[in-house]
């Protein structure tokens, strides 16, 4: 999220360029990360398929970029890598979507390690983006950051603020930090 302003009751979002004097640079790099990351609709957003670039990009930015490249193959604005557009994975040359889900039906090695971990850590997925959440504290009713809004506890979807399911609304244990 876009860091906002701490006073009581002001709205508005730190600026970095504001903060320059106080953060170390690393931490000013990481807000203006943010801010990227918040200004890409979460159906837009698009990551490079290779684990040394993974660069946030949006499917227009995407698809401007690799405008003269045909087809599903589309490149990466960063690294310059080419990849499939419809499967998200590096390019498959000579291979059709199809020929190639046949051919991969498992999901790569890095993808069942995050799923495993995130089994044992308790995590959940949004079922309308898949983005990971972890309650660390507070009830049950999460809202994704793509504005979903749902039960930690079975994924049931929230309607009007109100759960569709009987899930308790929260455990003891998340509602102090610390214990």
């Amino acid at each position: 999220m876009v860091p906002k302003c701490p006073h009581e009751g002001c709205k508005n979002e730190l600026l970095a360029e504001s903060c320059r004097k106080f953060l170390p640079h690393k931490l000013i790099e990481t807000m203006q990360q943010r801010k990227v990351e918040a200004s890409i609709p979460v159906t837009e957003k698009i990551y490079c398929p290779y684990p040394r670039c993974s660069a946030l990009m949006s499917k227009t930015e995407v698809l401007e970029y690799s405008k003269n490249v045909i087809g599903a193959q589309k490149q990466c604005i960063k690294c310059r890598g080419f990849f499939c557009f419809i499967c998200k994975v590096p390019w498959h040359n000579g291979m059709t979507c199809h020929a190639y889900k046949k051919l991969n039906p498992n999901p790569p090695a890095e993808d069942l390690k995050l799923k495993s971990l995130a089994t044992r850590s308790l995590w959940r997925q949004c079922v309308k983006c898949n983005h990971m959440i972890e309650l660390a504290e507070g009830c049950y009713h999460m809202t994704c950051r793509c504005g979903y809004e749902f039960c930690y506890q079975c994924g049931a979807g929230w309607k009007d603020k109100k759960a569709t399911c009987s899930c308790p609304l929260w455990a003891e244990e998340y509602l102090v930090r610390g214990t």
